[in-house]
């Protein structure tokens, strides 16, 4: 079973509509489910095409909750690493795109439609990148192997109590309601669904084989996989006794999958893979963002002084003295913030596109305008393949009233990364000061479209064909409003199928 993902922090309905579920669940939940005979992989009747839609409307309603961690930096990175791993995937047939949750606890998921959904503290508690390319490369396998669509449509009543609940929560989001509570409670119930797939042993092991040839083919250590099994295990022991102790309940750690891993690493061989930069500076930026109480950012803040002043290399000083400078900008005590960074940076072989980042936003918020353009047409030669880099540019030319040179290259950003829903968003906001209401709500469109919110699409596409009397430009707009409306009545149609 993947590493499951617990909800957290909802609204009160959320946990509602939570509690119910687990009442319908509760008498079923102590026969296993399983999954069919493992052989040639099949999805039985969930397409990948349909698998795809349903993990849309669950992904809509889990960017609203608070839990999501929309920055750049991490999903880029998590992304990029999922689909380098994915490449060495058998027969996958789904595109890969990994994001993170806001949550201290060592978890991770698969949902429908090829998205993985990792818990901050996994990545926090993992010790190199090999580990944490580990549990995404046996994520990933879940969903190469057709594990989570084949659960879906497994015939026990208590995935199909789980799915049918999900489905009417996400058929009342599509309807348009724009509340968080239910966006939550969705996402939340996605998370119930995942748990009561409960994959088999065969199909973890399963996971575990397909996972490690990931891993080995990508270039990774596949020593991570065994020191990242000991370390959930160790913690699962550590924990045994306490509410934390999740994953040790939804994920049979057992000692015969360690010693399989181990025994491939001996007889297939192995070799150093070095951290990435990015992963050092990240692990550390995710330890500020799940601390969710002035008490737990304290804790951090004084682990990062005490890092800072006994670490006995330079990147693990710099990634103490960047943590410390991200925490002083997030106080708005930017003088602080530009000292710790200026230690980051010290030594020149840790040159990093975070850093650059947040020399950036540092500037910014300090309304040095003239700086900040001059770091971020920096950055952007340096780092061109870095959205988060992308971002702050235009943010920069935004805020220096450089809206055309914005569109200008939010066009050619676009075009290398069609599929990120903020550069549509930037460019609305650009098109609008320009006073180009029609391109500025054809570009909110492509935002809306992009998040799976196509109620919302609709009305922005009907709002520029009002705003235009170009016969033409209302014909494609008409085009387009009619293949949105096709696109949501077919996926009611999926999520009706699902209910019943």
């Amino acid at each position: 079973m993947p590493f499951l993902m617990k909800p957290t922090r909802l609204k009160k309905c959320a946990w509602t509509v939570m509690l119910s579920l687990a009442v319908c669940a509760s008498s079923l939940q102590a026969q296993p489910v399983g999954l069919p005979s493992m052989g040639a992989a099949s999805g039985v009747e969930l397409s990948p095409t349909l698998e795809r839609t349903l993990g849309n409307a669950i992904m809509e309603q889990g960017r609203r909750s608070p839990e999501y961690i929309s920055d750049a930096d991490v999903n880029q990175y998590l992304t990029n690493m999922g689909r380098k791993l994915a490449q060495n995937a058998p027969n996958l047939g789904q595109p890969i795109t990994v994001f993170a949750m806001r949550d201290s606890s060592i978890n991770a998921f698969a949902l429908p439609g090829g998205y993985i959904g990792i818990n901050s503290g996994l990545f926090t508690s993992s010790g190199s990148e090999s580990e944490l390319a580990s549990v995404i490369a046996h994520e990933i396998a879940h969903v190469a192997q057709r594990h989570v669509a084949r659960g879906i449509t497994q015939s026990e009543q208590s995935s199909h109590l789980m799915i049918a609940a999900l489905a009417g929560a996400l058929l009342g989001a599509l309807a348009g309601s724009a509340d968080l509570a239910m966006g939550a409670a969705a996402f939340g119930q996605a998370a119930a669904v995942d748990k009561q797939l409960g994959f088999s042993r065969q199909a973890e092991q399963e996971a575990d084989r397909v996972g490690y040839e990931m891993l080995r083919k990508a270039g990774f250590d596949t020593r991570g996989m065994v020191q990242m099994f000991q370390r959930l295990m160790a913690h699962s022991r550590l924990n045994e006794s306490g509410a934390s102790n999740e994953y040790s309940s939804t994920h049979p750690l057992t000692t015969q999958r360690l010693s399989d891993v181990e025994n491939r690493v001996q007889s297939q061989g192995t070799h150093s893979h070095q951290n990435s930069l990015s992963y050092v500076y990240l692990r550390t930026k995710l330890l500020i963002m799940q601390a969710n109480t002035m008490q737990a950012l304290r804790t951090v803040e004084q682990g990062l002084h005490s890092q800072a002043n006994s670490a006995t290399t330079e990147l693990e000083r710099s990634a103490a003295d960047y943590g410390l400078a991200y925490l002083a900008w997030q106080r708005q005590d930017y003088p602080q913030a530009a000292k710790y960074l200026k230690q980051a940076y010290q030594d020149k072989r840790f040159d990093a596109a975070e850093l650059d980042v947040l020399a950036i936003q540092i500037s910014l918020r300090e309304q040095n305008l003239t700086q900040a353009l001059h770091l971020s047409e920096q950055a952007l030669q340096r780092w061109p393949e870095s959205q988060a880099v992308a971002l702050a540019y235009v943010q920069v030319l935004q805020q220096n009233k450089q809206d055309t040179q914005a569109v200008r290259y939010l066009g050619q950003a676009i075009e290398h990364w069609p599929e990120l829903p903020r550069l549509y968003q930037l460019q609305a906001q650009s098109y609008d000061r320009l006073g180009d209401g029609v391109k500025a709500r054809l570009a909110m469109a492509e935002y809306y479209q992009l998040i799976g919110a196509l109620p919302t699409a609709v009305e922005q596409l009907q709002q520029a064909r009002n705003l235009t009397s170009d016969f033409y430009a209302q014909s494609e707009i008409d085009t387009q409003i009619t293949q949105l409306r096709h696109r949501l009545e077919s996926e009611r149609a999926l999520l009706e199928r699902f209910k019943s």
